[in-house]
């Protein structure tokens, strides 16, 4: 029984070391596979009991474990969809088959790393066929609340190449500096005319005119002036008419004093600002609050217009795509507009290593995984997003050549003890001769 069994301990020490081989080699055939996570065997003994005296050998066994977990360098790349996870966390993806086959739920992947371009339909995918899988944006570019610890509300990052896009402007501010001679008796009571170009919601340009008007008194300063704003899609209409005041004391000196409504939508005090209807819609107008000076205001200086900004933009074309550290996916316009069309979440659960391991480096959970989590990317345990980059192989092929000698070694003992126990066997048939 004890010789039996030292050829069986030999027979699987050769099996045990040709499994640890087997994971060597994918490991160094793997050393430049982008996003790869190297296979570790580990050794186990196998101990049978003892009786009277005589050992017998139980031989040994191997596991073999994927090192998910474990995290390679990023090395920069010059494709802004090239991406990486820097930290705890991985990206969600689907076979571009399933996507196309247009089942009613997807099935949800993993994956630390990937080259992601457009394709024919838009969508964002890797040469191996994997899509890129986020939760859609609402036109005003936010994130609705979508199910955490579910893949169901998760959709193909895709993108329309050949749409146009505009932005019609809401929200106008108004930096303008009045000059406070003109409020002075025996001023000439100039007009200062203000031009302000703005897109409707069809992307049309059109024009806001603000007159200011001062008040002329016969003694003194008035520190007055009629704002008139009128609306050039409206045929000229009047929109909106303001007189405004400054203060001349010594600590608010040429800074709004009041704001008498006389047409159009009341002056906030708390946000300084006006709602004026434009054809296309209301439109934000902030002429500053009361006793600052971050609008309108009044000082010995010429009309100067330089403050005046306002948001909105004219019709473009898509030009590309960029996914920021918090995994947003913003789309870019030739106009200079950006909007914010999907966030890709990062998946993370309890047990990395108890993924179930796939091709092309994507990964699926399991019951020794645990249940996954969506996460915004920087939230709790998880990382953030890198673009422009890709996560180098987790092989270190010295140490794995290493490991390959030593198990060389090992298998050639193995070896040895098979041929001791032959020799052995051999020498006790000769006895009956």
């Amino acid at each position: 029984m004890t010789l039996s069994s030292s050829l069986n301990a030999g027979v699987a020490g050769l099996s045990a070391n040709a499994s640890r081989l087997a994971s060597i080699s994918d490991n160094i055939a793997n050393s430049s596979t982008a996003g790869y996570k190297r296979v570790q065997t580990d050794f186990h003994s196998m101990v049978i009991s003892t009786n009277g005296g005589t050992y017998t050998a139980g031989g040994v066994s191997t596991t073999s474990t994927r090192m998910i977990d474990e995290r390679g360098s990023l090395v920069s790349t010059s494709n802004s969809t090239d991406l990486a996870v820097r930290g705890r966390g991985m990206l969600p993806v689907a076979s571009l088959v399933d996507v196309e086959a247009d089942t009613s739920s997807l099935n949800m992947m993993m994956t630390t790393t990937g080259s992601f371009t457009t394709n024919a339909d838009g969508m964002l995918t890797t040469d191996s066929g994997l899509v890129l899988l986020g939760w859609p944006a609402l036109s005003d570019g936010t994130i609705p609340a979508y199910s955490r610890g579910s893949s169901t509300s998760l959709e193909p990052v895709q993108f329309n190449v050949t749409q146009l896009t505009g932005e019609p402007t809401t929200s106008v501010h108004l930096g303008v500096n009045l000059p406070s001679a003109s409020t002075i008796a025996g001023s000439d009571g100039d007009v200062e005319t203000l031009p302000i170009e703005y897109y409707d919601n069809l992307g049309n340009a059109e024009n806001i005119s603000v007159a200011y008007t001062p008040t002329v008194p016969g003694t003194g300063a008035s520190n007055e002036w009629t704002m008139v704003l009128t609306d050039s899609a409206s045929g000229g209409a009047v929109i909106g008419e303001y007189v405004v005041t400054f203060t001349d004391s010594q600590t608010a000196g040429g800074s709004l004093a009041s704001v008498t409504m006389v047409s159009g939508g009341a002056y906030d005090a708390s946000t300084g600002s006006v709602i004026v209807s434009v054809a296309g819609g209301p439109i934000e107008v902030s002429i500053g609050e009361i006793g600052t000076s971050d609008g309108l205001t009044q000082l010995a200086d010429d009309f100067n217009m330089a403050g005046v900004t306002k948001d909105g933009s004219p019709v473009g074309t898509f030009t590309g795509v960029e996914v920021g550290a918090d995994g947003l996916v913003t789309a870019s316009y030739d106009n200079g507009a950006t909007r914010v069309v999907y966030q890709v979440p990062l998946v993370d659960m309890a047990n990395p290593n108890g993924l179930i391991s796939l091709d092309s480096q994507t990964y699926m959970s399991s019951d020794k995984s645990g249940a996954f989590y969506l996460w915004d990317a920087g939230d709790g345990p998880t990382g953030d997003v890198v673009g422009y980059a890709r996560e180098e192989s987790t092989t270190d092929v010295a140490t794995e050549l290493t490991n390959m000698i030593q198990t060389q070694r090992a298998y050639s003992s193995s070896a040895k003890i098979i041929q001791t126990v032959d020799e052995m066997l051999q020498e006790t048939t000769n006895i009956k001769r």
